[in-house]
């Protein structure tokens, strides 16, 4: 046990909110969940997935709604699928297939009503227990070659408490995201979050780092969550409730440290920041550089 930190249980499960409507990429999440919209040819959800297995996670619980059970038939096995594509000897595409139901064991619970993403973790605690546990957010992809949420759950073994993702952003851009105040450490990578600040007025942020779509909590963020009364937007606000953390003592579960990431991270969030994410991921791909970069560079000549 590290002194003084009285909980450092290892994270084994990873939450994964799914529950939202995707109304900025309607008309086409009328009937499809934003989370099954393609990134070349895997679902983006697939990618959250996959990072939290790379990681250890392998009990993942996904926070769905009404109009969602696409993901659940993803995530589970396609028998007659898979037989078909083995009558044909498609062993590839086969494995393909076979790849998302074997990469962990997913669970399901429905938020209900829309009350924000503090309220969406706060379904998951019947399932987390008194565990601490990642939460990965679908809207931001983490490269596979970067592996931050095996640093947090690193910093989290180490420090306990609470750990948020932390990337330096444009003063301009600060005031779309959650943002914090930080102290050093003696790490080059890891800072004590003093204050955290959702989505705050431009000229007002108290940094330019804010947090991206990835946390590890102690499972106390569960009786904060709670007592949080709705705050921006009417929603019940995890910043807000890490914010309570941060001003707890260890014992009590308290403490909140981010780590400061600079590597590949991509915004699926809204349509511009999701096309720059197809057009990143198919100029990196090995079957698709070769043919889609020339092509690129051809079409971009043509422009007037």
């Amino acid at each position: 046990m590290i002194e003084g930190v009285l909980d450092v249980t290892d994270v084994i499960k990873a939450v994964i909110p799914a529950a939202g409507l995707g109304t900025r990429f309607l008309p086409a999440t009328k009937a499809t969940p934003k989370e099954m919209l393609p990134v070349i040819d895997k679902p983006a959800i697939q990618y959250v997935v996959e990072e939290a297995a790379a990681a250890g996670l392998d009990d993942v619980l996904m926070v769905t709604g009404r109009g969602k059970v696409s993901i659940e038939n993803h995530f589970d096995r396609a028998y007659e699928l898979e037989e078909a594509l083995a009558a044909k000897d498609e062993a590839k595409r086969l494995a393909q297939v076979r790849q998302s139901s074997e990469l962990a064991a997913v669970h399901y619970v429905r938020q209900g009503d829309p009350k924000g993403l503090g309220h969406a973790v706060l379904c998951a605690a019947q399932h987390v227990g008194h565990e601490p546990f990642a939460v990965l957010l679908g809207d931001d992809l983490i490269d596979m070659r970067d592996p931050l949420l095996t640093r947090m759950i690193e910093v989290r073994r180490r420090y306990g408490g609470s750990v948020v993702a932390l990337m330096e952003v444009d003063p301009e851009q600060v005031s779309q995201y959650g943002c914090a105040a930080i102290t050093r450490s003696g790490e080059d990578d890891v800072v004590t979050v003093t204050d955290l600040v959702e989505k705050p007025v431009p000229g007002s942020a108290p940094s330019n780092w804010i947090l991206i779509g990835r946390y590890v909590c102690d499972a106390a963020v569960f009786d904060v969550l709670r007592k949080t009364p709705p705050g921006q937007g009417g929603e019940i606000q995890l910043t807000d409730a890490l914010l309570t953390l941060a001003k707890m003592s260890p014992a009590e579960g308290g403490g909140v440290h981010g780590v400061l990431f600079h590597g590949r991270r991509y915004d699926t969030g809204n349509k511009l920041d999701y096309l720059r994410t197809i057009v990143q991921f198919a100029c990196e791909r090995s079957d698709l550089a070769e043919e889609i970069v020339p092509w690129l560079h051809k079409y971009l000549d043509s422009l007037p």
